[in-house]
Order: structure tokens, then C-alpha cells, then sequence
């Protein structure tokens, strides 16, 4: 605990654009869906009597139900928090079906949403259409129409998919769980109260917002065309610190952004909001075969504004590995003058942590078992921060990323700025016989007249940047896809796909302490980082504890079963094993609509190297007094620690080696396991020779004139740390190698003129 705590002052409201018009399920379609998402988080009550509104337990499990959620109430929360929250049920929540609509309308792919309407409308029964009714029995073994089974039949169903033979149903059981309980949370009344999870951090105080001012683009029918030295195409960790190089080495520099800046008077958003404001696809990512959840910043400011604040230069092996590839400079001094700058610039230290226990268990309990752990630094500017909601955008203007640092610099230099700009394409001219890049063209859309973006009056304009150079700074989900856009053809665009794969492990502890408060990943056990003496393996550190982002990632065994086990979470630990990926995917353009896809499944190497890891994680908790572990992973039971259990024993304990040799049995196995990547590199590839990237070791893209890609696409493989210092490191090289290419043309220039 910080030594002040503040009175809650709640954040402004990030109201939401128009939910998608048009009918993405048809009435029974969304009858069957709902009547899933009650089955999932059911409404409970005390009954032998079937019921299609509720679940209906005997008197004595419900009574039961009701001590354990109890212990989780604050003493001064509501009498009757409890009893509201079993009878709550996602049906019931104005805001669910919207959001879901907004979901399938705005971010699934066709493809997806075709598979859905399909399952929906085959666990319907139709009375006059037999394959449907055939259908009907295959999936359920009932021919009833799944909405008209009970609560408890219809629970069964799903159960039973977990455990079928065929893999579509248990993929199908993994994802309408994670679905409907993502939503739920973010739409729930009852859960907070439960929990006493406050609306936005209690300790600190609200930060003071750089005073920005964005281009307005005037209306028009013809393009608008404006002309600036450079242009840079993105505002995250790449593109703020290409901003700010350049500005300062006196160059005309506009930073053009797809997505909208909301000041720290709306920070942290609740998880609703900044599912939508912040975060890639509504937060909702997956890969094609639904193997991996992915999370990546859309903001003003990209992942820097949603990150967790760790803050780690580049390794060594890395970058000896990466030198070894034809790129001296990952070697050399000038390497790490630029991550050093960075940091600087940043505040980047660990003298200011104060570890909750999430991360202090870590420490702690490697050194029980003798493993290596270390304090991971913090970007908080040389402050303490003591704060859990930073994935949801830093309130206290405190993590210093680009939205706090590298732009304002960059706007105090001249940048200038344009939010709400969709690139199209880049432009290109033949200079001197060589393919030279002159600009980007886009679509601006205005904010509406209430300056946000919830209004249907917003102006959108053709706008074409000419610029001397550009720069592609979209993130490694879409800086391929511009370049595709534009009419480049390498092979290499958008492969070697680098993920960071992590899946976690949760356990229960006897004591409260509220594990969403405090920095959110402030250490790491590297114990099990290099098992193929190449630098390949996984990382142990801490997961986000917002119930919206962690309660999805449990594996779903029944309704009952999981408000309880959520209202655990004041208890809970979340620790993730992070793989660094030798095997990798690709990211390509929707052949229907042109959206990011992402092709990646985790492979049996990368995945035994995160079992070697999870295990070490299950001994941490096990030696930290863990009452309950288990994994993100449906075919495992949890272990349960035993009153009479010996603490002589530690992790020898005859029962827990069982269960850690059950689940070296079973391996990490699909679609069981659920997997997630808060980290994508390496699809516009840093090489020596063109044929084995996209860019040159300047940042440049080969083949062309005046282009550069200046994010953690370039990355040559995987960082294997949290990639945005690096990133910014490798942005900054580039970027004072553009300001050099502008002083040696000046100098030309004004020879000739001699």
C-alpha cells in the first residue's frame, strides 16, 4: 500500500460510437445465443424444479454457494450483494446483447460470424426442417431447440462438449465460454459490489493532461492535400520517438493516427470503453483456428498507452543473435546508447516499486526454490506508482509513454498532429529510375460536434500528406498490411510473425489482498529462459487482475462453478508463463473485407518450453501457500492443497507431484489450452539481404526510396522480453538516421548552389 490513500475520483465517460446497424443474428439466432450466455453465467437458485430462467441447485449447495461468495464481500458492501449476483444472468443486462452486437457487427470476421449464425441455428428446431432438427440431435442429444431445455440440461450440453471427440465441439466449449463471461463482466451490476472492485484505482490521484491540438480538416469534395518534410503513420512507441527526433532536428512532422486521444481526465476507461478506445478489433483478436487471444493497443499513443509499464532492455543472446544475422549494429555501443536514451528519457528504474503481492510472490518464491527472479524496471517517470489499471489507459499521467513523453516532445518541437486518420495507401514516384515514396493517402473522420466520437455528425474527407519521407509505424498487426495496401509484393510482408505465447496459471491464497491494485508486472522469474541453449523458453511474471481481463481466461466448468470461483478474485494470483517463440505465424489481409487475420498456432517445441515453465510456476505458488492451483486449461482438475498436508514436504508433497506429473501427461494440448499474446513482432523483418525481410538495416524498405517501417515489426525475431523498449530503441536509430539523410541532401544542395 501506497502511504495516502485518495478518495475515488471517477473517470469521465468515453461514450461509444453507434452500435452497428443491420442484423447480424435473426431473432432465434439471438435467442439461442442468449440462452447460452444464461447458461454460462447463470441466474442460481434454491430448487428441484427445472427452470429455463435459472439454474437450480439443491438448498444445501446453494446455501453453500452463498458462505463462499460472502467471504468476498467487503464488510462495507451491501447486505444483499450476494443474493443479487446469483440471481444475475447476462440476459438480464441491457448492455449485453449491444455489446455483443457490436462485437459480431464491428470486429468478427465474416468467416467467424458465418460459423456462429451456423451453430446457432442448428441447436434451433425448427418443426418443419428435419436437418436442422438432425443437426439439433448430433450437437446436444436432444432434438429440442437447446433454448427450450433447462437451465441444468442445457449446462450439461455444454459440459459434454468439453469432453466430446470431436475438436470443433471442444474448441466450441473453450470460446462461447470466454465470449459470454467477457461481456458479462464488463456489463455486470453485481460482480464489483462482490468483489469490492472500485470503478477506477484508490490510490493516487489524477494526472494533468499535454494540452494537444489536432489538424481539422475543412469539408470538402476533392482530397486535401498537405505537405510536411516527413510523415510518420502511427503515434505508439515507434512512431513517438520518430516524432520526436525529428522534430528536434528541425524538420516538418506530422504524426498521423487511426485512432482518437482521450485525455487522462477519461483514464482509467472502464473495460467496456476501452475495449473499444483503445485496444485492436474491441480487444477481441483471435488466430484463425482460435488458438491464441491477442491484445493490442488502437490508441492514441498505440500499445504505450495500454501497456503494464515493464520496462526491460534487450538481452543479451538476443542481441548477439540478431548481430549474428548481418546486423552488427544490435552489438554495438551506439545500440545501447539508444536504449539507454530511452530509458532516460522515460525515467525507466526500479528504485520506486512497491510490489503487491502478485509480483512479490514471484520473488519470493523463487528464492524458496532457489530460481532466478529479478525486479522488472518501471517507465514511471521516477515515481512511485502504485496502480493496477494502466491496461485501460494511466489516469495518473504517470507511465511515461508516448502519449506522456515522446510526443509532447515531439508537439513542443512543431509536430503536428492528425487523429482519426485511416491509411490507405502509400504513394510512390519514380525518381531517378528508383521506386521513391511522396506521401500517404487516407480517409479523416472529425469528431462530432460534442468532440467525441459517439455522434453520427462527423465529417470524413479524402486527405493526401505529401512528404520527403514516410514513415510506417502501425504496429506488426498492420504495418504489413499499408505495405501490402501500397502495391509492394515481397514474399516476406507479414511473416515471421513473432507472438510472445503465454498461458497462465491461477491459484486461491487465504488471505485478501485485492490483487488488481499496484503495478501490475514489477517482476519476473527467468528460471526457465533458456532450455534449448539458444535463448529459447519462457518467462514467469505477473498477469493483469481487471476482472474483465482475467475472468475470461479461466476454463469454464459450470455456471455455479464460476461465480464462485470469480468471486474468489480478492484472493487470487495470476501468474503467466511467456514464451520466447522460435516458431512463427503470419498476418495477411481478409480476402473479404481486407481486415488483419492472423494465422499463428503455438508449436510443439515453443509449447514444451512453456510446460517446463508452467510446472516451475505451479511450485512458486504451491511454496507460497497456495490453498488451490489450477491451469488455463479445461482437461485438468485444480489442485487442492490438503489440510494435513506437511510444510516439511514443501513442493515433494506426495499429491501435488501427482498432479504435476498429470499434467506433464497430458502436455499442453488444443484446444484445451488457452493461450494469449500481449506482444506481436518481427512481420516487416530487419534483414542484411532483401530476400529475408522487408526493411534494410537502416529501417529502410528495400526496394523503395524514402519509406521506413519504424516498429516492432522489424524486429528479427522475438525480443523474448517485453518488446517496447526495444522497439523504441531501434526507432530511435532510424529515425536519427533519417534526420542524417535530411543534413546530407541540405549539404548537397548547397553545393551545388556554390
Amino acid at each position: 500500500m501506497t502511504s495516502t490513500e485518495l478518495k475515488l475520483i471517477a473517470p469521465l465517460d468515453s461514450p461509444l460510437p453507434p452500435v452497428p446497424k443491420g442484423e447480424v443474428l435473426t431473432e432465434s439466432q439471438w435467442k439461442t445465443l442468449l440462452a447460452i450466455a444464461d447458461t454460462i453465467v447463470p441466474a442460481v437458485e434454491a430448487s428441484s424444479s427445472p427452470s429455463l430462467h435459472k439454474l437450480s441447485v439443491q438448498a444445501s449447495e446453494y446455501t453453500n454457494a452463498v458462505e463462499q461468495i460472502q467471504k468476498a464481500v467487503p464488510a462495507d458492501g451491501p447486505s444483499d450483494a450476494v443474493q443479487k449476483y446469483l440471481a444475475e444472468r447476462p440476459g438480464s443486462l441491457p448492455g449485453f446483447k449491444e455489446l455483443i452486437q457490436r462485437q459480431f457487427g464491428d470486429y468478427m470476421r465474416e468467416d467467424a460470424l458465418k460459423g456462429i449464425r451456423v451453430i446457432l441455428s442448428t441447436l434451433d428446431d425448427p418443426p418443419d426442417v428435419f436437418s436442422t432438427r438432425a443437426g439439433c440431435l448430433l450437437l446436444t442429444g436432444y432434438s429440442t431447440s437447446f433454448y427450450n431445455q433447462p437451465v441444468n440440461i442445457r449446462q450439461q450440453i455444454i459440459q459434454n462438449w468439453s469432453q466430446s471427440y470431436l475438436p470443433p465441439l471442444r474448441q466450441l466449449a473453450k470460446v462461447l465460454p470466454a465470449l459470454c463471461i467477457s461481456t458479462y463482466v464488463k456489463q455486470s451490476t453485481t460482480i464489483n459490489p462482490v468483489l469490492g472492485f472500485p470503478r477506477a484505482p484508490t490510490h493516487g490521484k489524477p494526472g494533468k493532461d499535454f494540452d494537444y491540438s489536432f489538424l481539422q480538416i475543412p469539408p470538402g469534395k476533392d482530397p486535401e492535400v498537405i505537405e510536411t518534410d516527413v510523415v510518420i503513420i502511427g503515434s505508439g512507441c515507434g512512431g513517438g520517438v520518430c516524432a520526436k527526433n525529428l522534430a528536434e532536428a528541425g524538420l516538418r512532422v506530422i504524426v498521423a493516427e487511426r485512432a482518437y486521444h482521450f485525455g487522462a481526465k477519461h483514464l482509467p476507461m472502464s473495460s467496456t470503453d476501452a475495449g473499444i478506445h483503445l485496444f485492436h478489433s474491441g480487444g477481441v483478436d483471435v488466430s484463425d483456428d482460435n488458438s491464441v487471444s491477442f491484445l493490442a493497443g488502437q490508441a492514441w499513443g498505440g500499445g504505450g498507452t495500454i501497456n503494464w509499464s515493464a520496462s526491460l532492455q534487450t538481452q543479451g543472446f538476443v542481441r548477439q543473435e540478431w548481430a549474428d544475422e548481418g546486423l552488427p549494429f544490435f552489438t554495438s555501443s551506439e545500440f545501447q546508447n539508444c536504449l539507454d536514451r530511452v530509458c532516460h528519457r522515460m525515467g525507466v528504474s526500479t528504485k520506486h516499486i512497491e510490489h503487491n503481492d502478485n509480483n512479490r510472490f514471484i520473488l519470493e518464491g523463487a528464492r524458496k526454490l532457489g530460481y532466478s527472479a529479478k525486479e522488472v524496471p518501471q517507465n514511471t517517470g521516477g515515481n512511485k506508482h502504485y496502480c493496477g489499471y494502466c491496461t485501460n489507459g494511466c489516469g495518473a499521467a504517470e507511465k511515461q509513454g508516448p502519449v506522456v513523453s515522446w510526443l509532447p516532445d515531439a508537439a513542443n518541437a512543431g509536430a503536428e498532429f492528425i487523429e482519426g486518420f485511416e491509411a490507405d495507401k502509400i504513394l510512390f514516384e519514380s525518381v531517378k529510375g528508383k521506386k521513391t515514396a511522396t506521401g500517404v493517402q487516407g480517409t479523416w473522420t472529425s469528431r462530432d460536434e460534442h468532440c467525441g466520437v459517439s455522434g453520427p455528425a462527423r465529417t470524413k474527407r479524402a486527405v493526401t500528406i505529401k512528404a520527403k519521407r514516410v514513415i510506417v509505424s502501425c504496429g506488426t498487426l498492420h504495418s504489413p498490411l499499408l505495405l501490402l495496401r501500397s502495391g509492394l509484393t515481397s514474399p516476406q510482408i507479414g511473416r515471421n510473425l513473432h507472438v510472445h505465447p503465454a498461458t497462465l496459471v491461477t491459484a486461491t491464497f487465504p488471505h485478501t489482498h485485492n490483487p488488481w491494485e499496484g503495478g501490475i508486472l514489477t517482476t519476473m522469474c527467468d528460471e526457465f529462459s533458456n532450455q534449448d541453449a539458444r535463448g529459447h523458453g519462457a518467462k514467469i511474471c505477473a498477469m493483469t487482475m481487471l476482472p474483465a481481463m482475467f475472468l475470461p481466461f479461466q476454463p469454464w466448468r459450470g455456471g455455479l462453478d464460476f461465480k464462485i470461483m470469480a468471486a474468489k478474485l480478492p484472493r487470487i494470483c495470476g501468474h503467466l508463463t511467456v514464451v520466447r517463440d522460435r516458431d512463427t505465424g503470419r498476418v495477411y489481409p481478409d480476402p473479404a473485407d481486407g481486415r488483419c487475420r492472423i494465422a499463428y498456432t503455438p508449436s510443439a517445441f515453443d509449447k514444451r518450453h512453456a510446460l517446463e515453465c508452467l510446472v516451475g510456476m505451479c511450485k512458486i505458488q504451491y511454496v507460497m501457500g497456495a490453498q488451490e492451483i489450477w491451469l488455463a486449461k479445461s482437461d485438468i482438475l485444480p489442485f487442492t492443497r490438503t489440510p494435513d498436508a506437511s510444510d516439511e514436504d514443501g513442493i515433494n508433497e506426495p499429491s501435488f507431484q501427482e498432479w504435476l506429473r498429470e499434467i506433464r501427461r497430458k502436455g499442453l494440448n488444443q484446444p484445451e489450452t488457452t493461450w494469449g499474446s500481449a506482444h506481436q513482432m518481427g512481420t516487416c523483418r530487419m534483414s542484411s539481404v532483401e530476400k529475408k525481410g522487408v526493411v534494410d538495416p537502416t529501417g529502410k524498405v528495400w526496394g523503395t526510396e524514402g519509406l521506413y517501417v519504424a516498429d516492432a515489426s522489424v524486429f528479427p525475431s522475438a525480443s523474448g522480453v517485453n518488446p517496447m523498449v526495444t522497439n523504441m530503441a531501434i526507432s530511435d536509430m532510424i529515425s536519427r538516421g533519417i534526420a542524417r539523410s535530411f543534413r546530407m541532401e541540405e549539404r548537397k544542395e548547397e553545393g551545388a548552389r556554390l
